[in-house]
């Protein structure tokens, strides 16, 4: 485990978040987004890699590197970004996103697409000739360790809530040129077992099937091993009533779903969940591929989707 890098200093920071490449401020807390990428805005960049790393560190994750960049961040040939969500009181950087647009990606010899997911999982033809092109890549979402503990700033109860708004407004702001978020919820390796097989469980009933496999597939699965009790277990004929189910049973366990797997499956009844693989890069996280059209959140979610998640 390499020792992580120092802070960037303020100063350098605030001198490339400026106001061109401003995005807007959020509507709760008063937190400005920015989006920037290496060319522009490369001691930004470098302090989203030294916070990354902390933060997944925090939950037994990471890159074990001293921070956590690696070419779709460094390289502008790749064309990804970065969402960045900035505290302008504390003056610091309270959270990310890695991201790039479909009709932008490069494409290897064998003709998957050179993104992070890649590596994970493969991409049918259809979905790459068709809806690949209209949707956003998410990786790397993180909040900075600081604004995880609510109790610090109220600025971070609403930190994820924020970066979201920002992707919607990324998505909004296309002019229809994207239409979905394709991204991965991560499960860290640590997390008890019987609480990873459940959740993936509930994914599968709810937002998976051989619909979604056919688009996108993951290089190798994660099984479900324990499928005849999680079927006894949920029931129920929708989401809901299952969903209280799963609430109860980790607060057995005394475990709550992992903030962004409890963010997106509220987020969209029409989420797609294509399967998940584990990283043994990151510390052996299950990653769980998801899709989400910005048309079907529904307008009562836009603004509340996670309101409660880092609360607990």
């Amino acid at each position: 485990m390499e020792p992580i890098i120092d802070p960037v200093r303020k100063p350098l920071l605030k001198a490339e978040l400026s106001q061109d490449r401003f995005l807007l401020e959020s509507n709760r807390g008063g937190n400005l987004l920015y989006v920037v990428d290496n060319a522009c805005a490369p001691n930004v960049v470098r302090e989203i890699g030294r916070l990354r790393e902390i933060a997944f560190r925090s939950r037994n994750s990471g890159t074990g590197k001293s921070c956590d960049l690696d070419r779709f961040d460094l390289d502008p040939a790749y064309h990804f970004h970065q969402l960045v969500l900035w505290d302008p009181a504390a003056e610091e950087i309270m959270g990310g996103y890695r991201f790039v647009c479909g009709d932008e990606v490069l494409f290897g010899e064998d003709g998957q697409p050179l993104i992070p997911s890649a590596h994970q999982f493969v991409f049918s033809e259809a979905f790459l000739q068709d809806g690949f092109r209209r949707t956003i890549e998410l990786s790397r979402s993180f909040v900075a360790l600081d604004f995880q503990n609510v109790q610090n700033s109220i600025r971070g109860v609403f930190a994820l809530d924020s970066l979201l708004e920002g992707v919607k407004t990324i998505l909004g702001r296309s002019g229809g040129r994207m239409e979905n978020f394709f991204g991965k919820m991560g499960i860290s390796g640590s997390f008890p077992e019987e609480g990873k097989d459940m959740i993936l469980y509930f994914l599968e009933k709810h937002f998976g099937g051989p619909d979604a496999r056919a688009l996108v597939r993951s290089r190798q699965d994660v099984p479900i091993r324990e499928r005849e009790r999680w079927e006894r277990l949920f029931t129920a004929d929708t989401f809901q009533a299952d969903y209280r189910i799963l609430k109860a049973e980790m607060k057995k366990t005394g475990q709550f779903i992992p903030p962004l797997v409890n963010t997106y499956m509220k987020m969209s009844p029409t989420m797609k969940y294509f399967g998940s693989a584990i990283n043994e890069s990151f510390s052996g996280d299950i990653e769980s591929a998801i899709l989400i059209r910005y048309k079907d959140i529904p307008a009562c979610k836009v603004d509340r989707y996670c309101d409660d998640i880092l609360i607990r």
